[in-house]
C-alpha cells in the first residue's frame, strides 16, 4: 500500500498525523491499521466525547457487557475495562510505529475522568491507575490544563509516566503547562527515572477559539471586528508555537535537562475539525503545518487533507507578529481574551463531564438489560 501524498507532504514537514478518534468497531474492521498504511497515521488520542459516541453506536461492546454484568460489575468498572481494553488493543497495533519512530509516535491516549478535573489528588491516583491498567509503554495519559491538573501533570511525570496536556487554550497556560512539564522532568531525575523514555504533548485546542471569539465578533458587527473572524484560533496556536520554540529552542532550563536526555514536549494542535462551513476544511491542518508538532484530526478532517489539502510546507515559524498583530487588533474591537480563555476552558471541561455522564448512564442501561 502506498500512502497518501499530501499527508505524506504533511509529515514531511515534521507534523505527526494523529486520529482523533478510537472504537472497538474500528479496531475489529482493521481499519486502523489501514489508516497507519496509506494515510499516515502515527498515533490516536481519545476522550470522553469520542467513548461515548463508540459505546452508544453499534453492538461491538455488547458481549464484553454482558460478560462484566454477570460478574457483578459496577458501571465505572465497566466502562474502565471497555475503554482501557480497546486503547491496549490501539496500543498493540501501533506498537511498530511506536519502535520505529524511536518512541516518538505510534502513541495512544486515554484521559482521566472529567470529572476529576478540579482534584489534583485523584488526578494523579487516577492516572498511575490507568497506565498500570493498560499496562502499555506507549500510552498517553491525558491530564486536562486546569489550575489543579497543573500539579498533577508535574507528580504523573515524576513517576515515569507519559502525558497528553489536554484542554489549553491561551498561551498563558501552555506557558504553565510548559512550566510543570519540565518541573515534573527534573523530578523525575531526581528519582533516577530513564527521562528519555518519558514523553509528553501539550494539546492545544484550535476550532474552539474561534467559535467562541467569532461569535464575540459578530455581536459586535462593525466592520473591523467582522473582517477578524476566522483568524484568531490560527495566531493563537502560532503563538503557542513561538512559546514552544522560546522554551525548548533555547532555553537554558531546557538546556539542562536535555544533556540527560530529555524530551521535548510537542505542540499538538486538537480541535483541528472546522466548526464553520464558510472556512476551509482543512485550515487548521495547511496553516499549522510545523517541525516537531502532532495534528490530531476527526476523520472527516482527515479525508479532506488526503482529498485536496495543499502543503505548502512550513506555516508557522517566523508568524509570531503577525499572529500578536491579529491579537491586538482583536482587543482594540473590545474581545476580552481572558475571559474567552475562562469560559472556553470551563465549557470544555464541562463538555467532557457531560459526554462522560452519559457514558455512564448508556452503559448503566445496558448492564440493567443483561441483569433483569
Amino acid at each position: 500500500m502506498s500512502q497518501n501524498p499530501n499527508l505524506a507532504a504533511l509529515s514531511a514537514v515534521g507534523v505527526s498525523v494523529w486520529l482523533d478518534d478510537l472504537s472497538r468497531d474500528r479496531l475489529n474492521s482493521g481499519n486502523l491499521r489501514e489508516l497507519i498504511d496509506t494515510k499516515c497515521v502515527v498515533g490516536v488520542t481519545t476522550n470522553p466525547s469520542i467513548f461515548q459516541k463508540a459505546l452508544a453506536e453499534g453492538d461491538a461492546y455488547n458481549g464484553q457487557i454482558a460478560e462484566l454484568a454477570e460478574r457483578g460489575a459496577d458501571v465505572d468498572a465497566t466502562v474502565r475495562t471497555a475503554t482501557t481494553d480497546d486503547v491496549r488493543r490501539a496500543c498493540d497495533v501501533f506498537t511498530p510505529v511506536w519502535e520505529a519512530s524511536g518512541g516518538l509516535d505510534g502513541r495512544v491516549s486515554i484521559e482521566v475522568d472529567p470529572r476529576l478535573a478540579h482534584d489534583t489528588d485523584k488526578t494523579i491516583q487516577q492516572a498511575v491507575e490507568l497506565w498500570k491498567i493498560v499496562d502499555r509503554p506507549n500510552l498517553f495519559i491525558k491530564i486536562p490544563a486546569t489550575k489543579a491538573g497543573l500539579p498533577a501533570i508535574t507528580a504523573v511525570l515524576a513517576e515515569g509516566i507519559s502525558v497528553n496536556v489536554t484542554l489549553i487554550f491561551s498561551v498563558e497556560r501552555y506557558r504553565e503547562v510548559v512550566d510543570a512539564y519540565l518541573a515534573g522532568i527534573e523530578k523525575a531525575r531526581e528519582a533516577g527515572q530513564e527521562l528519555s523514555k518519558i514523553h509528553s504533548v501539550a494539546s492545544f485546542f484550535v476550532s474552539r477559539v474561534d467559535t467562541e471569539i467569532d461569535k464575540r465578533l459578530e455581536k459586535l458587527g462593525s466592520q473591523d471586528a467582522l473582517a477578524l473572524r476566522g483568524q484568531a484560533g490560527v495566531a493563537n496556536a502560532r503563538l503557542a508555537y513561538a512559546a514552544y520554540q522560546d522554551v525548548f529552542g533555547g532555553g537554558d532550563r531546557y538546556r539542562a535537562l536535555r544533556a540527560d536526555g530529555a524530551r521535548v514536549q510537542r505542540p499538538l494542535w486538537a480541535s483541528t475539525g472546522v466548526k464553520n462551513p464558510e472556512y476551509a476544511d482543512t485550515l487548521y491542518v495547511t496553516e499549522l503545518a510545523a517541525p516537531d508538532t502532532v495534528n490530531t484530526m476527526p476523520e472527516p478532517t482527515l479525508d479532506a487533507v488526503a482529498d485536496h489539502g495543499v502543503i505548502k510546507g512550513d506555516t508557522v515559524s517566523g508568524t509570531a507578529s503577525d499572529a500578536q498583530q491579529v491579537f491586538d487588533k482583536l482587543q482594540a474591537v473590545g474581545i476580552d481574551l481572558d475571559d474567552v480563555f475562562v469560559v472556553l476552558e470551563d465549557e470544555g471541561v464541562a463538555k467532557f463531564e457531560a459526554a462522560w455522564t452519559e457514558l455512564l448512564k448508556e452503559t448503566q442501561a445496558q448492564l440493567d438489560s443483561v441483569t433483569k
